[in-house]
Order: C-alpha cells, then structure tokens, then sequence
C-alpha cells in the first residue's frame, strides 16, 4: 500500500536497457491509480475526523499524502520515461516504427507520435528552402561532405553513370548516400 505498484513499474521500466521499449502496463498503472484514489479516500475521511479533535490521525494522514506523492511522482517517470524513449526511436527508425514496437505502445503513445512525427516534419520543411532539412539524415555530423566510393558501388547504389574506367572513384555528396547506406540496400 506504500506505493510499491508504483515503483514496480519504474523498476521493470529501469530493468530494460538498449532504448527498447517494453509493454505499456495498463493493468498494473490502473492499479496504482486505485490504490492513490483509496488513499485520498482514507485521508479525507480522517481529515474531517482531526478537525474535530483526534490529533493521534495526523501522522497516518501525513504518511499517506506521502505516499501519494510518491505514487504520483512513480506514475509520472513512468510515462516520461516512455515517451523519451518513444521520442528517441522516432530518431532512430524514422516516421514509421517496427510493428513489434508498435504492439508495445498505448493508443495514447501512438497518438503522441503520431503528432510528433508531424510537428518535427513540418518543423524539417519549414527550415531548408523548399525541400526541406533532414534533421534525421545525420546523428552525427559527417567526417567529410563527400563520400568516395567506386565506380561499380556507384552504379549499384547511386545510379550514377561513370563513363571513365572500371575502377575510377567518384566523389558523391554525403546527403544524397546516408539513406541508403543506412538500410544497406541498393537505392
């Protein structure tokens, strides 16, 4: 009764590393919200009886509004945490998440992507001109702006028509490979 549904959940929360994200627990988020509804039950029916004399309540009313703090301040991180990391894989897997991760996800967290995804698109067309910045593009900045790669690599990835020899290198700007390297499929 002491907030331990709570902490349950920012425990498991906490035991899962990588970024991934694991099942959202409505039952046991339920739970801890039933458990701070009777505490505050508890305490109004107290607080009436210490206005009227029963100062011996004061302490178990303080340690309960304790607890509902601490209920309140668990079930908060709980769902920040959740959305970070919601945020964090927008970054990382673009504006569509893997099924398995989507299957992990309340309908209110799908919905909260779903307008970030629009906020930060319309934020990346607002900024580049009329095509456009790639916020996304690069985690991290490039070591150069170009890419030297050969010819046969070229063609294959980057249709770009070389007409010297077999094995000549050509320089291609590192925006228009990033995509394609990052999936390691041919464009």
């Amino acid at each position: 009764m002491a907030a331990e549904r709570a902490v349950g959940l920012v425990r498991e929360l906490h035991r899962t590393t990588g970024g991934s994200l694991p099942p959202f627990r409505t039952e046991e988020l339920r739970q801890a919200l039933e458990e701070m509804r009777a505490l505050y039950e508890q305490n109004q029916a107290d607080v009436s009886e210490a206005k009227s004399g029963r100062t011996d309540l004061i302490f178990l009313i303080r340690f309960r509004h304790c607890c509902l703090l601490r209920n309140q301040r668990c079930i908060l991180a709980y769902l920040y945490d959740r959305l970070l990391r919601i945020r964090a894989l927008r970054w990382e897997y673009g504006s569509v998440l893997p099924n398995a991760i989507q299957f992990h996800m309340s309908a209110e967290e799908v919905e909260w992507f779903n307008r970030y995804k629009k906020s930060l698109a319309a934020y990346m067309k607002s900024v580049g001109g009329e095509e456009g910045l790639d916020l996304t593009q690069d985690i991290k900045p490039p070591k150069s702006l170009y890419i030297e790669s050969l010819e046969d690599w070229a063609r294959w990835c980057f249709l770009v028509q070389a007409e010297a020899g077999r094995h000549q290198v050509e320089s291609i700007e590192h925006g228009s490979v990033q995509l394609c390297i990052s999936r390691c499929a041919p464009c």
